[in-house]
């Protein structure tokens, strides 16, 4: 079966509509929602027959990690790193930033070697593994801010 011109106008009108209204849908306010979902861990405990470690603790409880004012609390950095000081973090973070900056640069200069490009021998698995300092330093400079603020 051919298309006529006049099925054919018919379509487009029609795609032209449905298009003007889903454009103009999404220039309208979203309706507020009246039911929140919320996900907070229940408190359980588990017991089992290995020994009790700071970092392996035989009855583990998993309690509710909200808070109420401008920083948590160091509970929330886990078992390790609630327990550090805050100018520790602070040197780790940027010795992190440190080697993240160090394996860019580095790539940048085995990427200016003739053929490197095409040949991806300026990819090296240290430099790879050095880029993970960047979000590494992120995260150690907010647990040295949350430790500073909760006076460690």
């Amino acid at each position: 079966k051919r298309i006529t011109q006049a099925n054919y106008t018919k379509m487009l009108r029609t795609a032209l509509l449905v298009t003007l209204f889903t454009v103009a849908s999404a220039f309208l306010p979203s309706t507020p929602t009246t039911a929140f979902l919320t996900f907070a861990p229940r408190m359980q405990t588990y017991t089992s027959s290995t020994p009790s470690t700071p970092l392996f603790m035989s009855e583990v409880e998993y309690e509710d990690m909200t808070w109420e004012g401008e920083y948590p609390p160091s509970k929330v950095l886990g078992p390790i790193m609630s327990k550090m000081p805050s100018g520790l973090l602070g040197m780790l973070s940027a010795l992190s930033l440190a080697i993240c900056v160090y394996s860019c640069a580095q790539s940048g200069v085995l990427q200016q070697e003739p053929g490197a490009m095409s040949s991806g021998s300026w990819v090296k698995w240290y430099y790879v593994l050095g880029g993970f300092g960047g979000p590494l330093a992120w995260g150690m400079h907010v647990a040295s801010w949350i430790q500073r603020k909760n006076g460690m």
